[in-house]
């Protein structure tokens, strides 16, 4: 059991934002928990509130326009949504860590690559200049930088975007951090590199006992990295499942189009492959969702009860939860 042992809850997490000057509810009734050395992918289209949960479990946040109106985030019997940004910052970067997108903005252009990863030691752990700098460079050697002495020297547009990937996630794991957040980090990466940042991500969680909040829209980086799977859509977690189980066995008709939606080898061969299937339509706005269920105007199997009536996430066959009223034996 001690390699379950949950080390963050994120339990009924509320968050609005203003939009149009109204207030909108974009995170609602998100519940999860991350383990130790295990990876929780975080999955759904671009808008469902991957991020935003996120930013939300560290107190990033930009408020205004967001803020957290209910629910908890518990870690090490504190509930973060409670703490000063001051009590946030000293548990920010050492105990729980965050790998963001997009490598080329998270990385500071006027700092070498050596210089932002010995900060961690200097601002967390109190090292002196020489120090920190000696761990930076171990730090980059770690996660896969050839010659990681002179690297340190370089400043990240000396650098590809796989090595700057790798730069961010040396910042994040520089502290061994309990809770490791990762948002997208092998976004626009080509596919070798995209399998090497996932290897050494379990790599390193694996040897520090790390557990992983993965968010991702790619069911392959799925597939290569989870352990568990959380789908969300429009602010909400539509179905959890251990990783077999939701590839095998979804619930959710938006699990299952997403699952269609991807490309499989073979695919379009001469001709004969199976053509790619599309959810039809957008995420809806958070200042207009619909009434019932709010994947009802997509989905294939909706009945009346649907349009009418949000359905709760409760515990399905198989074990996984899901939120939808009608099961998948009589989806048309």
């Amino acid at each position: 059991m001690g390699a379950l042992r949950e080390l963050l809850e994120v339990d009924d997490l509320e968050v609005e934002f203003i939009l149009e000057g109204h207030p909108r509810p974009v995170v609602s009734e998100v519940s999860f928990a991350l383990r130790k050395a295990r990876t929780l992918c975080l999955v759904g289209e671009s808008g469902c509130g991957k991020s935003v949960t996120a930013l939300s479990i560290l107190g990033l946040l930009p408020d205004p326009p967001g803020r957290i109106t209910g629910g908890h985030v518990w870690f090490d019997g504190r509930d973060l949504t409670a703490l000063t940004q001051n009590e946030l910052s000293r548990i920010r970067g050492r105990r729980i860590s965050m790998v963001f997108q997009e490598p080329m903005t998270s990385l500071n252009p006027v700092f070498t690559v050596g210089d932002q990863v010995a900060e961690v030691y200097r601002t967390h752990l109190g090292l002196g200049r020489q120090e920190s700098l000696e761990k930076a460079v171990e730090m980059l050697r770690r996660v896969g930088i050839p010659d990681p002495a002179q690297r340190a020297g370089n400043y990240p547009h000396q650098m590809s975007g796989g090595m700057r990937q790798r730069v961010l996630i040396a910042i994040a794991l520089a502290c061994h951090p309990e809770v490791l957040l990762a948002d997208e980090p092998t976004t626009a990466l080509d596919v070798t590199i995209q399998a090497q940042i996932l290897a050494l991500m379990k790599e390193l969680r694996d040897e520090m006992g790390t557990a992983v909040l993965l968010i991702t829209h790619d069911f392959g980086v799925v597939a290569e990295a989870a352990d568990e799977v959380a789908v969300m859509y429009a602010g909400r977690i539509v179905e959890q499942a251990d990783c077999d189980t939701l590839f095998h066995s979804p619930w959710h008709p938006y699990t299952t189009g997403l699952l269609r939606s991807r490309p499989r080898p073979g695919d379009g061969a001469g001709g004969k492959g199976r053509r790619l299937e599309a959810i039809p339509g957008t995420v809806p706005s958070p200042a207009n969702l619909p009434r019932g269920c709010s994947f009802e105007p997509r989905c294939s199997r909706r009945e009346d009860i649907c349009r009418e009536s949000a359905p709760p996430l409760e515990q399905k066959n198989g074990g996984q939860l899901a939120r939808c009223w009608i099961p998948p034996a009589k989806e048309a």
